[in-house]
């Protein structure tokens, strides 16, 4: 399955999901699409996989944030010295260097939810 479908799939379920949800008078309540979701209990997922670009190349990784019972309301790149403060329901996107191959582990502030950005060769 392509990326590509994968997504069309998903659009598709949740376009079911909000009619179904308007058939029994019920409002959905989907949260913002991201590739990494902060929730009660940190990060899903906890590992995600880029291909190297080469020289100068950067790819773009969006977390949102979907409750208040969390610790992880900013995320913290330690290496890259990258804090970036995760508003409740809102999608905020980090900028990432892909040129290499390497592991970008990222966590909440206070250090207790972590996951990574593995940046691989192709």
């Amino acid at each position: 399955m392509t990326a590509c479908h994968r997504d069309r799939l998903v659009l598709a379920s949740l376009a079911s999901l909000a009619l179904l949800a308007s058939a029994c008078g019920k409002k959905a309540s989907a949260a913002p699409l991201a590739d990494v979701t902060a929730g009660e209990h940190g990060f899903t997922p906890t590992s995600l996989k880029l291909p190297a670009g080469g020289p100068g190349t950067h790819q773009t990784v969006s977390f949102v944030r979907v409750t208040d019972q969390t610790c992880a309301t900013e995320v913290v790149f330690p290496d890259l010295k990258i804090e970036q403060k995760l508003p409740l329901n809102q999608v905020v996107n980090v900028d990432l260097p892909t040129d290499t191959a390497k592991t970008l582990t990222f966590q909440c502030g206070m250090g207790m939810y972590k996951g990574a950005v593995v940046v691989s060769a192709k």
